[in-house]
């Protein structure tokens, strides 16, 4: 099972990014595990400048707007 974070305040974007996070999953056969991230302080201290933020394996690989869904397929197969 692969950890990925989802680093946002729950706006329609953040929801957006979790959805296409899943799908991808779905569509490459990887399990991940989603966790929406909310908290400021906690986006902040994972670097987090602009949200939506991605981390996949604790490695932060995202920040700011939804993410090209290519970019998206090559972290999660990785």
């Amino acid at each position: 099972m692969k950890p990925v974070k989802v680093y946002g305040p729950g706006c329609k974007r953040c929801e957006a990014t979790a959805q296409m996070i899943q799908e991808a999953a779905e569509r490459l056969g990887v399990e991940v595990a989603v966790e929406k991230v909310t908290d400021p302080r906690q986006i902040a201290m994972a670097g987090v400048m602009s949200t939506p933020g991605i981390a996949v394996d604790g490695k932060l690989v995202h920040a700011g707007g939804l993410p090209d869904k290519a970019k998206l397929d090559g972290w999660l197969a990785a």
